[in-house]
């Protein structure tokens, strides 16, 4: 059976305003937008424009001019209460059998999901009227819920007539209702005035149909942020406080079903976010941007790696493109994304695809995309796009099935395994390598790096030993991200095996770890001081380094050294690529693992930087230790720590104000010299020091770095910063 239609109706007649405020309560700015536009757009995800009510007093139009025609205005010509104001309305539903969902104006801080759970429960129920009410955990000047032993509603008590005991109900009445139109508007007409101020007030009415007998239904929500209205200027700034922490809830984008980029391309938890109706969302803007720029015949690359389904949203990906008469190149098996990366520059195609979550855990899977250039999208393009497929629907996606598109020609399969093996070779010295008979081990960590770094230190004469090479989805039981605890069995055999070096990479091989000769681990931070020496001193070459704002500063002082300049960038290699062709840098890399070097790829690679790596020893003739010593001597030392903590989305706003504050009091262990806000909070101390706090974009962890010239001190400074950010009131 069909559920009965529903109109809305909105109450937003009141003349409430803020002190010296010309506008009306409900037009005051909120976030971005103003606090009805919250109200309306509840009101939009169950009910049709033409279906929602707006009321409005009689002596300006302001509302209607702000929200536009596309609802039906009701003026209560006089200010005679709530009761009052539902009853204008009568004329126009006089004939209406279904539901009214009853709204306030200056209530902005519903979730969709409570108007959604209130609407339902009340139809499942077959009810008369059922409430929105809440559970909170300490009392607020709302109508108590009065229940029998039962459990059913018996009564609705305002706060001015209530008891003490009855001030001790947890459970309030917050003001939304469901109710059959023809239910509520003869108990409406029956209403006496207040005998306090002569209103007519719709909770009377309320409860009337309570004390009637009648089947009275709630439903109940638990967040008492939900239920803040707007009455003044403190309400209005800490209902933009919520509306801030809510754009931080973990996992926010996955369980609205929205795609949204992060720093390296867009991630979701697998049949969550990352689903195939989502792929093809995702893929049909990006063939719309393609049409749109008239690029169609340059076409697209799609590759993808080892995970959970990257094969299937490959083929997806490719019939969509071909549904929209853009030809598309289909990579015959799972590749590493600098592959992908060096294939999309090669053919110069209008984007370049990799389906990939890279170092995140086996539950989740996404999306990489690259311009012909082989650079990922930056911000503004990946916003656009993401906006454009969140506002696509099922019906707007054009596709061709992957047999015809084959059949066809308009989709083909090509393999770039020599042609990425032979660029690679082609930066690389594998004469000296052979030479050197260097015993390498190799842990890709059950990801795609293990053929074509195979192939290139097989040429180079390496003995290579692989382990985890084999695929497995679930990479083993935990993320494929190659830190210090992941590759302790690749320590323990390179140290007892007498290895001269060991390589990880991460899950799509674009990320880096070494371990020496001793089986230490040795940070990323070191691997890029390594190279950058090496690039400069050994193979002459000249240019500067460019690294994002959580690497270390001795890359800074070996520039410095070297008369070169160090360009510092916000988090996401995308940036560390724009800075390289903006100074024509020769270096560029993260401390997360990713690096590469001027005239390859605008992407990171850890195959490519494996082997150059691999070309440092031979060509040096010396371990990895031993080049650490030689460069610390020109450098001198800092140490890096790094912790995580919880984070809650409070944090994300108040833990840089109170930083703010910190520093404006002097109050933190070192002077310090400047600070940055260009992505999380920077202090920067003297002698290169630093301490970074930056939330995570996909996790709800604040990371803390911290950067100094002993590892005591730098300790020191993230326990601090932990202790800062942890003792907030949140």
């Amino acid at each position: 059976m069909e559920p009965r239609p529903i109109k809305v109706i909105i109450l937003a007649a009141g003349d409430k305003r803020i002190e010296g405020a010309e506008r009306p309560l409900v037009l005051q700015p909120l976030g971005d937008r103003h606090v009805i536009d919250y109200v309306v757009d509840l009101a939009r995800r169950v009910a049709r424009p033409e279906d929602i009510l707006i009321v409005v007093s009689g002596h300006h139009d302001l509302i209607q001019r702000h929200l536009g025609p596309d609802y039906t205005y009701v003026v209560q010509e006089e200010a005679r209460g709530t009761g009052h104001a539902v009853l204008q309305t009568r004329a126009l539903l006089a004939d209406f059998q279904g539901d009214l969902l009853i709204l306030y104006g200056d209530t902005p801080l519903f979730c969709h999901s409570s108007i959604l759970g209130l609407i339902n429960r009340h139809r499942l129920k077959s009810a008369r009227l059922t409430l929105l009410t809440a559970i909170v955990d300490h009392p607020l000047p709302y109508g108590r819920i009065i229940r029998d032993a039962a459990g059913r509603i018996v009564d609705v008590i305002e706060e001015a007539d209530a008891s003490p005991a009855v001030r001790d109900i947890l459970e309030l009445n917050v003001g939304a209702y469901v109710i059959a139109a023809r239910d509520l508007f003869p108990v409406l007409e029956s209403l006496s005035p207040s005998p306090v101020d002569g209103e007519y007030r719709l909770t009377d009415s309320v409860h009337r149909i309570i004390r009637s007998g009648a089947e009275v239904e709630s439903y109940r929500i638990y967040d008492e942020d939900e239920i803040r209205g707007i009455n003044d200027l403190a309400d209005l700034e800490q209902a933009a406080f919520i509306l801030k922490k809510r754009l931080f809830q973990p996992r926010r984008q996955e369980s609205e079903n929205v795609i949204k980029f992060g720093t390296g391309g867009w991630r979701a938890v697998i049949a969550e976010g990352f689903t195939m109706r989502n792929v093809r969302r995702l893929c049909q803007a990006l063939a719309n941007e393609i049409t749109r720029r008239g690029v169609e015949e340059q076409g697209v690359l799609i590759g993808y790696d080892r995970r959970f389904l990257s094969d299937r949203a490959a083929a997806v990906a490719a019939e969509v493109f071909a549904g929209n008469n853009i030809p598309a190149i289909l990579l015959p098996e799972d590749a590493p994304t600098p592959l992908i990366t060096y294939a999309t520059a090669l053919e110069k195609a209008a984007y370049g695809l990799a389906f990939t979550a890279s170092h995140n855990p086996p539950e989740w899977n996404g999306l990489k995309v690259f311009h012909g250039d082989g650079s990922l999208l930056l911000d503004d393009e990946t916003s656009r796009l993401s906006a454009e497929a969140n506002a696509l629907t099922w019906r707007d996606v054009v596709t061709l099935p992957l047999s015809t598109a084959l059949r066809s020609g308009v989709v083909r399969w090509r393999d770039y395994t020599n042609e990425y093996v032979d660029a690679v070779e082609a930066f690389i010295d594998l004469r000296a390598i052979r030479e050197a008979g260097l015993r390498v081990m190799v842990d890709p960590m059950y990801g795609v790096g293990d053929l074509t770094l195979g192939i290139i230190l097989n040429d180079a004469r390496c003995r290579v030993v692989f382990i985890h090479e084999r695929r497995n989805p679930l990479f083993g039981g935990r993320s494929p991200a190659p830190d210090l605890d992941a590759l302790r069995l690749l320590m323990t055999l390179v140290r007892e095996g007498g290895y001269d070096l060991g390589l990880a990479m991460d899950g799509d091989a674009d990320r880096i770890a070494i371990v020496d000769e001793q089986g230490r681990y040795i940070h990323v931070n070191d691997v890029l001081l390594l190279l950058f020496w090496y690039l400069h001193e050994v193979r002459g070459e000249r240019g500067g380094v460019v690294r994002n704002l959580a690497t270390t500063h001795l890359l800074d002082r070996l520039a410095r050294h070297f008369g070169e300049p160090a360009i510092e960038t916000p988090v996401g290699f995308k940036w560390i690529a724009a800075g390289m062709v903006e100074h024509n840098a020769l270096l560029g890399g993260e401390s997360s693992g990713g690096l590469t070097i001027r005239g390859h790829i605008l992407g990171k690679d850890g195959i490519f930087a494996s082997a150059l790596v691999v070309e440092m020893l031979a060509k040096t003739g010396k371990t990895i230790s031993q080049l650490q010593e030689e460069i610390w001597a020109i450098t001198g030392r800092l140490f890096m720590v790094e912790d995580n903590i919880p984070a809650t989305p409070e944090m994300r706003i108040v833990v840089p104000r109170r930083l703010q504050e910190a520093l404006d009091a002097g109050e933190l262990p070192l002077p310090a010299v400047r600070i940055s806000d260009m992505d999380g909070v920077k202090i920067y101390f003297e002698d290169d020091q630093w301490a970074l706090l930056r939330f995570s974009g996909t996790e709800p962890v604040l990371r803390i770095f911290a950067e100094a010239a002993t590892p005591e001190r730098a300790r020191a400074l993230v326990d601090w910063l932990k202790q800062f950010a942890a003792s907030g009131n949140y």
